[in-house]
């Protein structure tokens, strides 16, 4: 039997048995409720809430005709793990598309645009990946010794537009097989020199040039004729809780003993980025509390302030806005997508490429934020 942690909230207008659903329902989502997982009985959950058992028994209901969990006498109630069962699809199917058209319809009737509602969509749904991942502690997928040649591996820093790339690419093409791998801009281009990757997604500040990118493509790829496509300009700066409580305004403030930082991992282009710029500031790592604690993601060091793990991390205002924390920007940054000259006029990347100069992926990736797409699609061959 589950001992799972349902929170009623105390100012809430919504019924009590829809606070119990609901709660369940992320329970699932975030996989720590699994299928197959007993719920507590409605006897001990209207116990442990001080509740009416009535309450609970609607609440059961109610996710039984979703059919998201499976009452059987003398068996209780499970999270539903017939998945594959014809009719389960199919109802779960059908069920889904009323509550996507329903939401959909419903903030069209608010002014909202579709592309407003789409961008919504994937920051909100990369969140949501992410939580799942922190909570089952999943490894990072690391890239193949080998590619597969039907399928574009992407490797290299992690990015929101990158996201919205892949998805779109393969809404519209479902014969498109992509995978991303985030290993941090080196880590990209040492994947592509070894041949693991297709494509390398970096944004690499040079110290020395204070130019983007080439710099490193000359080192690590020299000799390489590669084509390099622009995928946006993108903001970087400080994430925090909402409303600021550590009142931090800057890189100075990461050396007071008050706040809190996480970092992204070696190899990562905001790494690189937030090193060149303590350096500028004079500021040793050993100042700064929570240096060495490392996140792979800009996601994953958001999701850590927001579960109040850390006060403050350096990362993309899209993230930000994903983890609904306030952003403060500082800096203005190329991203972009490296590749062999032969990849970019193979036609396995034609979807790929074609989606980057969309109208439809400027406009999501604009009402994302934090992003500016006038140069995006823009190719340099080197």
């Amino acid at each position: 039997m589950n001992n799972i942690e349902v929170r009623l909230g105390q100012n809430s207008t919504e019924p009590l048995y829809q606070q119990i659903a609901d709660n369940i329902r992320q329970l699932i989502a975030t996989e720590r409720l699994k299928p197959g997982d007993h719920l507590p009985t409605v006897r001990q959950l209207a116990h442990s809430l001080g509740i009416n058992q009535n309450t609970v028994i609607r609440a059961y209901l109610k996710l039984e005709q979703e059919k998201v969990v499976i009452s059987r006498r003398g068996g209780g109630t499970i999270v539903n793990k017939d998945k594959d069962d014809p009719s389960f699809i199919a109802a779960r199917q059908r069920h889904l598309s009323e509550i996507v058209s329903d939401d959909i319809v419903k903030n069209l009737s608010l002014g909202y645009s579709p592309e407003e509602i789409e961008a919504a969509f994937y920051l909100h749904l990369a969140q949501w990946r992410e939580e799942r991942h922190a909570i089952t502690n999943r490894p990072e997928e690391k890239p193949e010794a080998s590619v597969n040649q039907e399928t574009i591996r992407i490797v290299g820093s992690h990015d929101l537009a990158l996201n919205i790339l892949v998805e779109l690419s393969k809404k519209h093409n479902k014969k498109v097989n992509i995978q991303v791998t985030n290993v941090g801009s080196l880590g990209g281009l040492i994947a592509l020199q070894e041949e693991r990757a297709h494509l390398a997604g970096i944004h690499l500040l040079d110290e020395e040039t204070s130019e983007y990118n080439y710099p490193f493509i000359k080192r690590i790829l020299p000799g390489r004729e590669v084509a390099i496509v622009h995928l946006a300009y993108r903001i970087q700066g400080l994430m925090y809780i909402r409303g600021n409580p550590k009142n931090i305004n800057g890189i100075m403030d990461l050396k007071r003993p008050d706040v809190t930082f996480v970092n992204r991992q070696k190899g990562a282009g905001t790494r690189v980025l937030f090193d060149i710029q303590i350096r500028r500031l004079g500021i040793h790592p050993h100042e700064i509390r929570g240096y060495d604690r490392e996140m792979d993601t800009h996601l994953a060091v958001g999701t850590a302030i927001l579960h109040g793990e850390a006060d403050v991390a350096l990362g993309i205002e899209a993230a930000a806005r994903s983890c609904q924390l306030d952003f403060l920007p500082l800096f203005r940054e190329r991203y972009d997508l490296v590749m062999p000259r032969d990849n970019y006029r193979s036609k396995l990347y034609a979807p790929l490429l074609s989606t980057i100069i969309s109208d439809e992926f400027r406009e999501v990736v604009n009402k994302v934020g934090g992003y500016d797409t006038s140069q995006t699609g823009t190719v340099t061959f080197l």
